[in-house]
């Protein structure tokens, strides 16, 4: 089987407004299959910093979550999640996804025939890219 780059990505709600309108977005992303969902988990800090950590088909928020295909659960331990926590201000909940990018892959399965290695990787910041984006001349 070939298998595509995974990554997680860790998305933040301040002020605990978390209300799932992500779902629809993600839901289409794996219909598509550009991605596959592999572990997805929700993760909340009150206003005094204690955690709480929910199972995607816990929340009512996310009730869709259990309509999209995938394998979601298992893969993230309780120390991914610890970790995440940590990144989390009071007063604030966050997605922890980890996914499949299956569109890449057939070029990650090229690159592993070809005897080709993944030196470094990052993914740039949205806002980042959006200023460097305004630097360019227009039509560029």
């Amino acid at each position: 089987m070939t298998l595509g780059p995974v990554e997680y990505v860790l998305i933040g709600f301040p002020g605990n407004r978390f209300k799932g309108e992500i779902i629809p977005a993600l839901a289409q992303l794996v219909e598509a299959g550009t991605i596959r969902i592999i572990d997805i988990v929700f993760v909340k800090k009150d206003a005094d910093g204690a955690m709480e950590v929910f199972e995607y088909d816990a929340l009512d928020e996310v009730t869709d979550v259990a309509e999209i295909e995938g394998e979601a659960g298992g893969l993230l331990s309780d120390e991914d999640i610890a970790f995440a926590a940590e990144a989390l201000e009071p007063n604030c909940s966050a997605a922890l996804l980890v996914w499949e990018d299956r569109w890449a892959a057939p070029l990650a399965d090229a690159l592993r025939n070809a005897g080709g290695v993944l030196i470094d990787g990052e993914r740039i910041p949205h806002a980042i890219v959006e200023a460097a984006f305004e630097t360019l001349p227009a039509g560029a």
